[in-house]
């Protein structure tokens, strides 16, 4: 059984060899063996492992080609970036985005607060519309008294809308906390993909050594020279950004 498989290898490198070797190849004789005597001289050339070391390259060629694999980020780079000033003896340079301003014009912010107003706006269709049902249904029986139905099938109603009522009392807490959860969520992805952009867009751009955050409600900045608010720039890339991927969705 082991010669066999032997024999099966030996078999495909030579078909490998064979396919390998160009057409013109003349073949060796037994008594010219193709011996490497020092790092530097070869008796003859060994075109069946150069071809298979091009064949290798070619391949990875290929795939980091037409994959995309290896190659870099999408570039960031703005020629009309704001360019830094540097201020003090340390070469410390500072700019600040003004996140009211962010949060109002980027796309992805406002199509992510439409999103969670309709969500929320399902839950509270689906808790009204269920409520509204077990109102018709308890008024029904009230109005009727059970008066089509024995004392046993009367209990069984009874229980049944007692546990409806309950079901509705928890329900209401639950599309609370769904709400609150996804609004968390998307938030916290919405914040990673700012940060992130802006770490990227800076370290090809301006490289400033500090971007500080500006809004009116709360901010650690009380006065901030024009100069330094980067967030137009900021803006346009985000919004650059959410587009082309909104692009690469529909495709």
């Amino acid at each position: 059984m082991e010669e066999n498989i032997t024999n099966q290898e030996e078999q495909i490198v030579n078909n490998i060899e064979t396919s390998l070797a160009p057409e013109s190849a003349t073949p060796v004789a037994e008594t010219e063996k193709c011996e490497c005597k020092s790092e530097k001289k070869c008796s003859c050339k060994c075109l069946p492992i150069v071809n298979c070391i091009l064949l290798v390259g070619l391949i990875l060629l290929y795939i980091f080609h037409f994959t995309g694999i290896g190659a870099k980020s999408h570039s960031l780079v703005n020629a009309d970036a704001k360019q830094p000033v540097v201020s003090g003896e340390g070469g410390l340079t500072i700019a600040y985005i003004n996140t009211d301003t962010l949060m109002a014009k980027y796309q992805y912010a406002i199509d992510l607060q439409k999103q969670l107003q309709d969500f929320q706006s399902a839950k509270e269709s689906s808790y009204k519309q269920q409520i509204s049902q077990f109102q018709k249904d308890y008024e029904a029986y009230i109005k009727n008294g059970g008066e089509n139905m024995t004392l046993s099938q009367q209990q069984t109603k009874e229980k049944e809308l007692q546990e409806r009522s309950q079901r509705l009392q928890s329900l209401e807490a639950q599309y609370a906390q769904e709400v609150a959860q996804k609004t968390l969520t998307e938030s916290e992805k919405m914040t990673h993909a700012v940060y992130n952009f802006i770490r990227d867009y800076n370290a090809q751009n301006q490289k400033f050594t500090l971007i500080l955050s500006r809004s009116f409600s709360s901010s650690p900045i009380l006065y901030g020279d024009e100069g330094m608010d980067i967030t137009d720039e900021i803006v346009k890339g985000l919004n650059d950004e959410y587009a082309k991927v909104k692009a690469d969705e529909k495709k």
